[in-house]
């Protein structure tokens, strides 16, 4: 049975397509059947010419179901890794990212790791990690009005640059604060290196089951980061005022207007991304290496071998006065 592998890329950016290449070629020469989009495939002819005329290239959804693949190459940044998680939800499809952008925080592999990175995928070595994604609902006068979903965060934002917003910030069926604000963010401890993170709120470990909510340049004394249990409800409120209209942002590519009164619930979703993974490194050390974090001077833990027994530093009893 031919094994079938989804294959992603950013195909206006030309180092993109070169990449796509590579691995389309790749991947048929160890007797996998690479699968690409109608559209990208058309793209990719449109720069590369007959390049890959000697590789069998499938069309996703006409020729092979989305589910019936093994797994998903996505060649580009984190961007690219949204768009092909939106591509394939429902589909159960794990995708492994190979950065071509900036930080690259959803990537599991460098563009210098391209080959490698084929590999893994034919020798089938890599774990599958199950990522928290949101469900948002959008309601309005009483009305549910729109669903969708993010794998990063969900976003209320004031669509005037000239003013505020008037929101009203809600967990698990109570009011928590109100404030004008540019917008509020709710994220995933995945999304909590992304725009909530700019906005000034906490790093949370993938691990952790948690939700997070960052209020944005809020006018408020009471304004701060909120992380919250996992099944939570975390909801928005735009108050009634006159020309208070909102806009609610997906992952920053599924949008929706929210007029005076809409309310927006997040939650967590009962389907996870699935990101394939290689590299057992620690989160800690994918932090550093993104954000290029200073950590000079560091020493590291005591080796127990060679510790040294002596009489316990530790004051009991107040401290001294001066």
């Amino acid at each position: 049975m031919t094994r079938e592998i989804l294959l992603l890329a950013h195909t206006g950016r030309r180092d993109a397509v070169e990449a796509a290449v590579t691995v389309a070629e790749r991947l048929h020469s160890a007797g996998l059947r690479p699968v690409m989009m109608e559209r990208d495939i058309a793209s990719l002819n449109h720069v590369i010419g007959d390049r890959l005329r000697e590789v069998s290239l499938a069309v996703a959804e006409r020729e092979v179901a989305l589910a019936d693949c093994e797994v998903g190459m996505v060649l580009g940044g984190d961007g690219s890794i949204l768009r092909a998680a939106d591509l394939v939800r429902g589909a159960g499809l794990p995708l492994m990212g190979v950065n071509l952008g900036h930080v690259g925080f959803l990537a599991e592999s460098e563009r210098t790791e391209l080959d490698a990175s084929v590999q893994w995928v034919v020798d089938q070595n890599y774990t599958v990690e199950r990522r928290m994604a949101l469900d948002v609902q959008v309601w309005h006068a009483g009305r549910h009005v729109g669903s969708s979903w993010a794998l990063n965060e969900a976003s209320i934002e004031k669509q005037s640059r000239e003013r505020m917003i008037d929101l009203i910030i809600e967990i698990d069926g109570r009011p928590v604060s109100a404030f004008g604000c540019d917008g509020v963010v709710m994220a995933t401890p995945t999304g909590s290196t992304a725009y909530a993170f700019s906005a000034g709120g906490p790093v949370v470990w993938p691990e952790v089951q948690a939700l997070v909510m960052v209020p944005i340049s809020a006018h408020a004394l009471f304004s701060r980061p909120l992380v919250t249990d996992p099944d939570s409800i975390m909801a928005v409120e735009v108050l009634q005022r006159e020309d208070e209209q909102g806009v609610l942002w997906c992952d920053g590519r599924r949008f929706m207007e929210l007029p005076p009164g809409s309310r927006v619930e997040v939650t967590r979703s009962a389907e996870p991304v699935l990101l394939a993974r290689v590299h057992q490194t620690p989160f800690s050390e994918r932090l550093v290496d993104k954000f290029n974090l200073p950590t000079s001077g560091w020493r590291g833990p005591v080796d127990p071998a060679n510790q040294v027994e002596t009489p316990d530093a530790f004051h009991r009893g107040e401290v001294a006065k001066r």
